[in-house]
């Protein structure tokens, strides 16, 4: 019983620690004020965090502040990956239930 417990609080931390990097990652871009609608590094640190489970806050963070809203790769991946992470927690969600230490 607490070893499902202690994964539950594992995941959340993980989920809540990944989307807040992701939030400060456009935050911090969008504070420096660099535009421009092709790919840069920037991008793929984007991606990555987005790939690792902050798509949804990397997404609702550049809507918010209307950054780099015309780079297309970025307006068609995030949302994509946003429903794949819900999925990916859904099936860790489930997936500890089953789990019993």
């Amino acid at each position: 019983m607490r070893g499902t417990i202690f994964l539950y609080i594992l995941i959340t931390v993980y989920i809540l620690a990944v989307n807040f990097y992701a939030f400060r990652l456009v935050k911090t871009q969008a504070d420096s004020g660099e535009e421009g609608d092709g790919l840069r590094r920037e991008d793929v640190r984007l991606l990555l965090a987005a790939a690792l489970g902050g798509a949804a806050a990397v997404f609702i963070t550049m809507l918010v502040l209307r950054f780099r809203l015309g780079n297309a790769l970025l307006m068609i991946a995030l949302p994509v990956l946003a429903v794949l992470n819900a999925y990916c927690f859904y099936l860790g969600y489930s997936g500890v239930s089953g789990f019993a230490l």
